[in-house]
């Protein structure tokens, strides 16, 4: 039986690898790699051997949507990783505040309309994220999808044929 979640539960709860592909929607291989090489690493639970699950939370899958559409639009994988060291140094409410623009190569933080509008006036961006609407696609996303805490399942309850029959057996 999984238990509704709660704001105050969303950065306790933990998914697992293949959800945090679907919820971000790049490839586990992807996700694997940037694990592997620190781009960004699981902050509820790390693989520690053989056997056990990465779980990522909900800024990890918003910085791994983000990282995906910055690739999308070109930007270098080192280039990436230092905005995603930035991200990381910033405060959950800060995120939702700022858009990235960038140019191609480089990489800007717009905390205002204002800072946009010089941006754009001096010729530097060419495209912008917007975290806050990342922001809301993830959370979309993860509503339909299980997370867990501390091993047992949360989110949403899944009322797929298989989990009706296994309800109903009991399991």
């Amino acid at each position: 039986m999984t238990s509704p979640v709660t704001p105050a539960m969303q950065d306790e709860i933990g998914y697992r690898g293949a959800t945090a592909c679907a919820a971000a929607g790049i490839s586990y291989r992807q996700l694997d790699y940037w694990a592997r090489t620190g781009l960004l690493e699981p902050s509820v639970r790390t693989a520690s051997g053989s056997g056990t699950a990465r779980l990522y939370g909900f800024r990890d899958i918003l910085v791994l949507k983000i990282v995906k559409r910055l690739l999308d639009a070109g930007v270098s994988l080192q280039n990436i990783r230092t905005a995603v060291d930035h991200l990381r140094s910033r405060g959950v409410t800060e995120l939702e505040r700022i858009t990235l623009m960038s140019d191609g190569s480089t990489i800007y933080e717009c905390s205002s309309a204002d800072e946009i509008v010089d941006l754009l006036q001096g010729g530097q961006g060419v495209f912008g994220i917007a975290v806050h609407k990342v922001w809301h696609e993830v959370e979309g996303s993860l509503a339909s999808l299980q997370g867990e805490i501390n091993g047992a399942p949360a989110g949403v309850e899944s009322n797929d044929e298989l989990s009706l029959r296994r309800k109903a057996k009991g399991a």
